[in-house]
């Protein structure tokens, strides 16, 4: 496979990928779910990667370790965006980006609060608990 090629394959798994996740817009929360049920952060990230065949641990802090941390300014759709949520000590929330702007960020994930929702890098409180973002697929 050609360099191009891996790419053009790659743009359609980020492609896949959000749209496996924003199809789960407004299911709720759930503390350890992996299901139209009720999904956590961590466990939204972890079936929509599953959907292509990505295995990722399935804790946020786990999730956090893979692939390599990359400048907030250079993240791109498909990237992993990691938080350090209500004072954390450690990596906490995380979630998939869907779309970058000059100075925002656009995000899925899912809230305790209101379930699966895209959300801002501009909102103070993600603005104030941002931690990393992780390229997973090149």
């Amino acid at each position: 496979m050609s360099k191009s090629e891996s790419k053009k394959e790659n743009r359609s798994i980020v492609k896949n990928l959000i749209e496996t996740a924003t199809d789960n817009i407004g299911v709720k929360y759930k503390a350890g779910g992996t299901s139209k049920s009720g999904f956590d952060c961590s466990g939204l990230v972890y079936t929509t990667f599953e959907s292509e065949n990505i295995k990722l641990p399935r804790s946020s802090f786990e999730q956090a370790k893979i692939g390599k941390v990359i400048p907030l300014n250079d993240a791109k759709k498909g990237d992993l965006i990691f938080f350090k949520t209500n004072k954390s000590k450690q990596i906490n929330h995380v979630g998939l980006i869907t779309e970058v702007n000059s100075d925002e960020i656009k995000f899925i994930h899912s809230s305790t609060s209101k379930g699966v929702i895209i959300s801002s890098t501009k909102e103070a409180y993600y603005k104030n608990s941002f931690e990393q973002v992780n390229r997973v697929i090149e």
